[in-house]
């Protein structure tokens, strides 16, 4: 099983990833939360991996911590949340956000997560306010605040925005509403899906 990969960054669009190792490109996937993290394309950068083997495919995954890698594995354990929700949970909020909304039972904020009903949210918040302590979340009095950092930006990156919105399971409409009701200017991707995200927490 391969559970870590370090290479040269070959490609960033969110939410897939390739790296170089050895001459070897890995395909890989990963949150948001990873994407912030990532230095610029060219750079060598070292992931926690999973491996996700079905008939059809085997697909690989990506994580800037080992904590994301567990919280993800501890998700995909949840009933009716496969590899493609658990990176939505984790792309829509942080992982010490994940806990409060867990020990507070907030199934609305859950819900607001794409793909998540309110079944879903109620098995999330049961299965997994048993498994935080394992995962090292120790759970905050108040929200943290993010803010997000402005470096440059184009017309592309707002394109890049909603398609990764898209490939995290909102609708091209309502990722096009999102990006457009964030100030977009001057910003990369990164920091545009990151505001249209934490908009949706709101």
């Amino acid at each position: 099983m391969i559970g870590r990969l370090r290479g040269k960054l070959l490609v960033k669009h969110a939410p897939a990833l390739l790296l170089d190792v050895g001459g070897v490109g890995y395909e890989l996937e990963a949150p948001m939360t990873t994407f912030y993290e990532l230095p610029e394309v060219g750079s060598e950068v070292t992931l926690h991996t999973h491996l996700l083997v079905r008939e059809d495919a085997h697909l690989l995954y990506g994580f800037a911590s080992e904590q994301e890698r567990r919280m993800f594995r501890a998700l995909i354990k949840v009933s009716g949340v496969g590899a493609k929700l658990a990176l939505a949970l984790l792309s829509g909020m942080p992982a010490q956000e994940f806990a409060q909304t867990v020990q507070h039972n907030d199934i609305a904020r859950l819900t607001r997560v794409p793909g998540v009903g309110k079944k879903t949210a109620e098995r999330l918040i049961v299965e997994m306010r048993d498994r935080l302590p394992d995962l090292g979340l120790a759970v905050p009095s108040a929200p943290n605040a993010q803010t997000a950092s402005a470096i440059t930006g184009q017309t592309d990156a707002i394109k890049d925005a909603v398609s990764a919105l898209i490939a995290l399971g909102y609708k091209p409409q309502e990722a096009s509403r999102m990006v457009n009701a964030v100030d977009s200017a001057g910003k990369p991707s990164e920091d545009i899906i990151r505001q249209a995200l934490k908009s949706v927490s709101l």
